[in-house]
C-alpha cells in the first residue's frame, strides 16, 4: 500500500520558490531545501525530482503568480499611458523597497543560469517575450487612441521598457536606493511623451 504524502506539495513548492528567489540556484543546497521545507529528502525527490526540476517548477510558479497582475493592469479599458506609467513606477518602488533584495526571480535566473542552461534561458525568454508582447499591445492601443504619436515605433518602445524594467530589478537588488530608482523611472517615462 502506498503511503500518503505527509506534506502539502503546493505549500512546499511555494516555500521552495521563496528560498530560490532569495538565494538563487547555486547557493541553495538540497540540505537547505530539506530544512526550509521541512520535508524528508526522499519525499522531496519523489514529489519534485531533483533540485533543478524543483527550481524550474518554482520559476514557473513565480510566473503564474506575478504575470497576471501586469496583464490586468495593462488591459483595462480607457487611457493606456497612465497604466504604463503606474507599472514603471510600481517596478521602481518594489525594487527600492525590497528589504530582502530578491530582485525578480526571472531576472535572477537570466543572470545566474541563462548563460549556461538552455532550458532556463528559454524560460526567461518566454517570460520576457510575454511582457514585451503585453507592452506592445498596450502601446499599440495608446497610439490608436492618440495618446502617443502615430509615427512612434511601439515595438521598439516596448522593448526599451522591458529592458528598463529588468534593469530596475537588477539595480534594486544590488543597491536599493529608492531615490535613484524613482528618478530613473521618471526619466524613462519621458519616452512616452
Amino acid at each position: 500500500m502506498a503511503r500518503t504524502k505527509e506534506f502539502d506539495p503546493d505549500a512546499a513548492l511555494q516555500a521552495a520558490m521563496e528560498l530560490f528567489w532569495q538565494r538563487g540556484f547555486e547557493a541553495t543546497s538540497m540540505a537547505d531545501l530539506v530544512d526550509h521545507l521541512g520535508i524528508a529528502r526522499a519525499s522531496l525527490y519523489a514529489t519534485f525530482g531533483g533540485k533543478r526540476e524543483l527550481y524550474l517548477k518554482a520559476l514557473q510558479r513565480y510566473g503564474e503568480q506575478h504575470g497576471p497582475a501586469m496583464t490586468e493592469e495593462l488591459s483595462q479599458p480607457g487611457p493606456v499611458l497612465p497604466a504604463v506609467r503606474e507599472l514603471v513606477r510600481r517596478f521602481a518602488d518594489e525594487a527600492g523597497g525590497d528589504a530582502l533584495r530578491r530582485g525578480c526571480f526571472v531576472t535572477n535566473t537570466a543572470v545566474e543560469l541563462g548563460p549556461h542552461d538552455a532550458e532556463c534561458a528559454r524560460r526567461v525568454e518566454e517570460s520576457w517575450h510575454s511582457v514585451e508582447t503585453l507592452l506592445t499591445s498596450a502601446l499599440t492601443r495608446a497610439r490608436a487612441q492618440g495618446e502617443i504619436a502615430a509615427d512612434r515605433d511601439v515595438v521598439a518602445l516596448a522593448r526599451t521598457l522591458l529592458v528598463f524594467l529588468q534593469g530596475l530589478r537588477v539595480v534594486g537588488k544590488a543597491t536599493p536606493d529608492p531615490a535613484r530608482l524613482r528618478d530613473a523611472a521618471e526619466q524613462a517615462l519621458t519616452l512616452l511623451d
